[in-house]
């Protein structure tokens, strides 16, 4: 199968981000080791003070805050996202750990571009506090899941997941530290599908080499 990237042309990954941009780094990590046949062309950020930012930086990568805060409603703050992604011509726009949703225009622009991680097994849990939640409910399971992005709010086809179990003693802070491992391995392995060709959205399903995704 053709790979989307080759040395000379590699795939062109923006990334979206709120905070501290962990799952950024392990992106960038991995690009740099030539695990993901991609790099990072821009980084994008609603809060000005994101530690993602300085992480950019330091890798030598260009960054850009759109403070959600400037624009009088989702609609305009969309626009002028879209105005910057577009302007990093990328082949996929990963959401990691970016805290704003997404109006349905801006996202059926990047339909079947644009993936997103989520602390839970979906469809279980989506939205905030997931980790709270699983302990609540006395889960025996949790973990992360990827999916790519569609208007409705962490529905989208799901490509892949991770899994651990829930400790007796966990807390919240140790489940997250736990489900944060789990994310830096299961993100970077679904853009280097997407990376390679071998993962698409078709038919309102993730599709790998050819197959629907079974999580």
């Amino acid at each position: 199968m053709r790979s989307l990237s080759d040395k000379d042309n590699p795939c062109r990954l923006v990334v979206l981000i709120s905070g501290s941009g962990t799952n950024l780094q392990a992106i960038i990590d991995r690009c740099e080791d030539g695990e993901i046949p991609a790099r990072v062309v821009g980084v994008i950020s609603n809060e000005p003070c994101a530690g993602g930012l300085e992480r950019s930086a330091k890798a030598g990568i260009q960054n850009v805050v759109i403070d959600h805060r400037d624009y009088s409603g989702r609609s305009d703050f969309d626009q002028a996202l879209g105005r910057r992604i577009d302007d990093y011509r990328p082949d996929l726009v990963i959401l990691a750990g970016f805290m704003r949703i997404l109006g349905n225009d801006l996202v059926q622009r990047y339909q079947g571009r644009m993936l997103n991680i989520h602390p839970s097994l979906l469809p279980d849990y989506p939205g905030l506090n997931t980790h709270q939640r699983a302990l609540a409910d006395q889960m025996m399971e949790h973990g992360a899941t990827v999916h790519f992005v569609v208007p409705q709010l962490d529905a989208g086809p799901i490509v892949i997941q991770g899994r651990i179990p829930v400790h007796t003693d966990d807390t919240t802070e140790t489940l997250a530290q736990r489900v944060h491992e789990v994310e830096y391995r299961i993100y970077p392995q679904a853009i280097r599908w997407f990376a390679e060709g071998r993962l698409k959205l078709r038919d309102d399903s993730a599709c790998l080499d050819g197959y629907p995704v079974r999580p």
